[in-house]
Parts: C-alpha cells; structure tokens; sequence
C-alpha cells in the first residue's frame, strides 16, 4: 500500500512529526498496516527529497514539523483521481503457497486448502462482528470521527477480501478434484463455478490479528 500518499494525506490537514504521522495513519487504518518510525522517516526523507514536503520548523517539544507542499498537493490530488494500477498485483502469500503445493511430494493441497479456509472464515467472522460494532457507533451519532468511518470502511474492504478469498479456496478445490478424475470423467464433468458466483457464509469465531481487534 501507498505509505508515501498516506502521509501526504495527512499532512495536508497540517504540518506533522513523524511519530504523529505514524499514530495518526494507524488510527485511521484500524493498525490493520502497522508502521514503524523508521518507516516513517525514511519515507518523509524521500518526500522531502522528491519536493512534496518541506520542514515547517519545530513544535514545543521539539520534534521536527513537516509540511506538505504545493507540489505535494498535487502529486496527492493526482493520487486520488488515478485508479490503483493492477498491472503488477502484489505478491501474495496464499497463492504462491498453493502454486507451490500443487505436485510437491508429501503434501495434501486440499488439507492446505481446508486449513486455510477455516483461518479465511474465522477472520471474516471477526470482521464482520467488528463492523457492527464500528456500524452502530457511527450511525448512531456516538461516533462521527472521520478515523471512525476510514476504519469502517477498511473493515468492509477486508470481509469483502476475505469472502472472496473463501470463494476461491472453493473454486481451487474444485478445480483439482475434476482434474483428478480420469479423461473421460472428467469431460463429462461440469466446470467449477467461477468463484465470483460462488457465496460463502462466516461460521467461525477465531480473531485475526489486527491492532483493533486485539482491544475489542
């Protein structure tokens, strides 16, 4: 994900320090991508080489203020307006975990496939009793920060993540179930489903391990 334009982000409500920044951007994102303060500097640096931040001086304590700049803005409201490029998805761990399983000696890809889809369901369970929870809040009007709605919003990206990951582990399953069948069955056997129109419900309670869900 875009570090770099998360800071931007929240520079342009105001000159930050670098532990700020990294507090706030989790605040915002549930914690669901952690930073550290190294990460944080080293990427105000690029910023600052790049010409999109500037120093602003210091606060009462003493820390290092950062202030986006008109280039910043720019480069920020560009951001916003350019769709994420999917020409080179980001390498994922399950898919290559299974395009390694398939034919490796001594391993039972569909017991991989099983494994893994009660983890996918536990975590789905989880965030969806968490967008309850962030729902009614902020519907309710106890709750109206603007980092109440980003992580509502998060939450809703990851339940649709991972019912579309469960669908897939079912697609896969099926998939290698007809090609284990002999040529002649297995032309007469239809397709798997696309997992698109495939449904899965959460059934499992299991918590993933995520900042906010760790305090709920």
């Amino acid at each position: 994900m875009s570090i770099r334009h998360g800071l931007l982000a929240l520079l342009e409500r105001g000159p930050r320090y670098g532990s700020q920044l990294r507090t706030e951007f989790e605040s915002r994102t549930g914690s669901t991508w952690p930073l550290n303060v190294g990460q944080v500097y080293t990427t105000l640096a690029r910023l600052e080489r790049d010409g999109l931040v500037a120093p602003d001086g210091e606060d009462a304590a003493g820390h290092t203020l950062y202030a986006i700049t008109e280039t910043g803005r720019t480069e920020l409201r560009e951001w916003y307006e350019r769709p994420v490029d999917r020409a080179n998805p980001p390498r994922d761990e399950l898919s290559i975990k299974l395009a390694m399983a398939v034919g490796a000696p001594g391993v039972d890809i569909r017991a991989v496939i099983q494994s893994q889809r009660h983890a996918t369901i536990r975590a789905m369970q989880d965030y969806t009793r968490l967008k309850a929870t962030a729902l009614a809040a902020v519907e309710s009007g106890r709750s109206r920060e603007r980092d109440d709605v980003a992580w509502l919003l998060v939450l809703e990206q990851l339940i649709f993540q991972t019912e579309a990951e469960a669908r897939w582990l079912d697609h896969c399953e099926a998939r290698l179930v007809r090609l284990s069948l002999p040529a002649d069955r297995r032309a007469a056997a239809p397709e798997p489903p696309q997992a698109a129109a495939e449904t899965t419900a959460p059934t499992t309670t299991d918590r993933p391990r995520t900042a906010r869900t760790r305090r709920a």
